[in-house]
């Protein structure tokens, strides 16, 4: 074998390999959808999302395609007596601290709430950890192509906030299907952004994506970890509890009031994701927050917001709800203090239940002849 024939097949090799990366660059939604989930094992019953890998078989990823693949809503095709139902939020609906089977949807479909004479109601944790209303509007478009039939959309005021558009990672990596929804629904969001500025043409190489890529095999691997243990998030056996003695602090995002500006907000944001799919209705939800009873709690509420700040925006959410004739349920102050564990909108499992027999029974008002 002489030095020649080594060269050429080098070059061949190279060649091959780098035709291969660019290549790539064909598909623009990368290699996501590709999944042992629901094949192999089981899908999760909540998006993926963690920090702790090494204990909780989990980790947090952008790609959309992946993160769906690997849910059990990508299980199995729509039956014709079905009855989907989404729910939306941040990472109260997704379960901080709670299994799978605590959560809101997870509560809902083991209840008498499940189902009536002729449908059956199949309730999917779609919330995902960080507050943002336009994350939340990503999910929801993305989660269009399996087909719902109710949308739970659970908010709170920490969702508004212009400045925190943008700010969740889940947005910024889905750089270009965020500035489509600006685009479409015109909204007042910078698509210049720095935060989402789209990736190099290298970027979009197998190379360019290895990252991605290694991400996409660690979650299978911790698939067969997660369908033997059940384990996807880590549970302590102390944590720090939610603050109940409170600062005097009496501002908001820099503001003392005492009306919150409507400008400050996003409520585009909200219409869009209430609005944005005619022929699915959307309920939408005031998520419970603490309500303390300590020091400084004729000024705060809580850690989260100042009396003035919350009250001036569940006002304006009933304003805009009656004046856009929103389906809106205010349940604020629905979970007593005791059922919060680590911060103000995350809640024990039996906060959790109260919350799911109030939802339920507004399903099943609102859907079943009975």
């Amino acid at each position: 074998m002489n030095s020649h024939f080594l060269l050429r097949v080098l070059i061949k090799g190279v060649s091959l390999f780098l035709i291969i990366n660019f290549l790539v660059i064909l598909l623009p939604e990368g290699f996501g959808g590709l999944s042992l989930y629901n094949w192999v094992f089981e899908g999760r019953q909540r998006l993926p999302f963690g920090e702790d890998s090494e204990h909780s078989y989990n980790l947090s990823l952008y790609d959309l395609d992946a993160m769906f693949a690997s849910h059990e809503i990508n299980a199995t095709t729509k039956k014709d007596d079905d009855f989907r139902v989404f729910i939306v939020g941040d990472s109260s609906v997704w379960g901080t601290l709670l299994t799978p089977e605590e959560t809101l949807a997870g509560l809902l479909n083991e209840s008498d709430f499940s189902h009536c004479e002729d449908l059956d109601f199949e309730f999917y944790n779609l919330g995902y950890p960080t507050i943002s209303l336009t994350k939340d509007l990503l999910v929801m478009d993305y989660a269009l192509q399996y087909e719902p039939d109710l949308i739970i959309w659970l908010v709170t005021l920490d969702a508004f906030p212009k400045e925190k558009q943008l700010s969740s990672p889940i947005v910024g990596n889905n750089s270009e299907r965020v500035k489509r929804l600006i685009e479409k629904y015109n909204l007042p969001l910078d698509s210049s952004d720095p935060v989402l500025m789209e990736g190099s043409l290298w970027d979009k190489t197998l190379l360019g994506r290895r990252r991605s890529l290694a991400d996409l095999v660690r979650l299978q691997i911790f698939g067969i970890l997660w369908s033997a243990t059940g384990i996807d998030q880590t549970y302590p056996e102390d944590y720090l509890r939610a603050q109940t003695d409170l600062s005097a602090d009496n501002l908001y995002q820099g503001s003392e009031g005492p009306i919150l500006d409507e400008q400050f907000l996003s409520f585009e944001v909200l219409t869009a994701g209430m609005e944005f799919a005619e022929d699915i209705p959307v309920l939408l939800v005031n998520e419970p927050i603490l309500i303390s009873k300590g020091e400084n709690s004729d000024v705060r509420y809580n850690f989260l917001y100042p009396i003035w700040a919350y009250d001036s925006w569940r006002q304006l959410m009933v304003e805009k709800s009656k004046e856009k004739q929103w389906n809106y349920l205010d349940l604020w102050n629905l979970v007593p203090v005791d059922e919060f564990t680590n911060s103000a909108i995350h809640l024990t499992p039996e906060g959790e239940a109260l919350l799911a027999n109030r939802i339920g029974q507004t399903v099943i008002d609102s859907y079943c002849d009975r």
